[in-house]
């Protein structure tokens, strides 16, 4: 008897559900054991949520108990805060080097740890199966083996009881996570080498599907809102953790782990492990959104290669997009520095040695390590509790979310362009920032209906935009916020 594919994939979402599931009961569980004990004294300690009776709208998140105004959402502040920290702002006003942009307030390295607690050890043997789970993902299955092998066994290691991997300082998963996960220093060198390996070209080519790129960052704002509604239901995300959260949805693992870093680095262990591994799903997660908000004469739109772009170009495409972002948002331009460095290496023709070392051992070595970073924080008591539950569930609908809105935008500029230059919906769902994994499932979707329809380097246009959307998000979030 022969089990399609289809049904494999069932099969498989049904267990990560169910996993997921179990996590957030057994997080609930730990509440409710603890309200029938006898009740301690409340008590407000660094990094650790609490409420201050009330009703779940009147209680005080920990860390906001000596907020101001200055945290209050007011749209107009928005757009000064925004305008204060572009380059043109800081240059006309004289701030050098010394004053900057706003500084972050707690950087990752001073922060304090949060305390996670002490899980029993039943649980992690959950987690010990599910690292199993992943790399049987990765290995048999195919999605994206290069991350989920890696992450996989990093859960195993760093749940194996006793072998010591995750102790500090001699660990080895504890040497990688503090090294370059733990701070921006990883996610630099993955952009550095996302350029390296990046075609510009079909982005040049078609400016108009950076719209798309553009739209599918709908579902990182929208996120926003589903935080506050984690908030009514008794999870406590001040507005940075929010933040931190939403950029789940670009899809862009090194950019959750820069933000999260920079803004609610208590989170990004959970934030990073749940950024990865809807990149790794991308191919389950995605094609059943597409089908249902396209019909299948939709779907099987041809269209035309784009054009052949000049060197000079595409060149001078890395530099001028440096150049905006340091004038307009310059919390963006580690992000986009490195994405262009790598890129213009790449197209500049005359060190062909370090675009070669960019794109291959230096990507291979950093993804190794990052990936293993992350798994390692794949621990019970981080992962099996409601606040991580909770993100994992805002990071699947900011991610679903993008992904539409990236395909509304499509349908609404073939409402404006004539008959024979409409593009195919599909391509608006590789807006996120999952490169090339997006553009790859819908060039696959595409081929289902019509195998002589190849759409990939139309998708690569959105998708490449993508990367430079959520980098801009992640800006405007920094820049906002930061210094607060």
């Amino acid at each position: 008897m022969t089990v399609s594919r289809k049904e494999v994939n069932s099969k498989i979402a049904f267990i990560m559900l169910s996993i997921m599931a179990a996590a957030g009961i057994m997080g609930w569980m730990k509440t409710v054991l603890a309200d029938e004990a006898e009740p301690a004294p409340v008590v407000y300690e660094e990094n650790i949520p609490v409420a201050q009776g009330g009703s779940s709208l009147d209680r005080i998140i920990e860390g906001t108990e000596d907020w101001g105004e200055e945290h209050n959402i007011n749209p107009l502040e928005f757009l000064k805060n925004i305008g204060r920290s572009t380059g043109i702002y800081q240059i006309i006003n004289e701030k050098g080097r010394e004053a900057g942009t706003p500084s972050v307030k707690k950087e990752a390295v001073d922060a304090p740890k949060k305390d996670w607690g002490e899980a029993p050890g039943w649980q992690s043997l959950v987690m010990m199966l599910v690292g199993f789970l992943i790399v049987y993902l990765g290995a048999a299955k195919g999605f994206e083996p290069l991350l989920l092998i890696p992450i996989g066994f990093g859960t195993i290691l760093i749940n194996a009881v006793g072998a010591g991997m995750g102790n500090l300082p001699d660990g080895m998963l504890a040497i990688i996570y503090n090294a370059g996960v733990g701070n921006e220093f990883f996610p630099m060198l993955i952009f550095m080498g996302i350029g390296a390996m990046t075609d510009f070209g079909p982005l040049i080519a078609n400016p108009k599907t950076a719209l798309l790129g553009g739209a599918a960052q709908f579902g990182v704002f929208f996120t926003l809102f589903g935080v506050a509604v984690m908030n009514i239901f008794g999870l406590n995300y001040n507005i940075m953790q929010a933040c931190a959260i939403a950029i789940i949805g670009g899809a862009d693992g090194p950019t959750s782990i820069y933000v999260s870093g920079k803004l609610a680095p208590e989170l990004m262990a959970v934030i990073a492990v749940a950024a990865y591994s809807y990149m790794a799903l991308v191919p389950m997660i995605q094609p059943p959104i597409m089908k249902l908000l396209t019909t299948k004469k939709q779907r099987m739109i041809h269209m035309a290669n784009p054009r052949e772009v000049s060197r000079v170009e595409k060149t001078l495409f890395p530099m001028v997009l440096l150049l905006l972002t340091i004038l307009l948002l310059p919390p963006a331009a580690p992000l986009i520095g490195m994405l262009a460095f790598g890129n213009f290496v790449k197209q500049c023709g005359v060190v062909e040695r370090l675009s070669k070392t960019m794109e291959n051992e230096l990507m291979n070595i950093v993804s190794i390590l990052l990936s293993l970073g992350v798994g390692s924080q794949m621990t019970p008591e981080k992962i099996i509790r409601g606040e991580s539950f909770g993100i994992i569930v805002l990071g699947l609908v900011a991610f679903a979310v993008a992904t539409a809105a990236g395909i509304v935008m499509a349908h609404i500029m073939n409402f404006f362009l004539p008959k024979n230059k409409k593009i195919n919906p599909l391509i608006g769902s590789a807006g996120v920032s999952a490169v090339p994994m997006a553009a790859r499932v819908a060039h696959k979707v595409a081929q289902s209906e019509d195998s002589s329809n190849f759409i990939l380097m139309n998708a690569m246009g959105p998708n490449v935009a993508g990367v430079i959307g959520t980098a801009i998000a992640a800006g405007v979030f920094i820049a906002t916020y930061g210094g607060l």
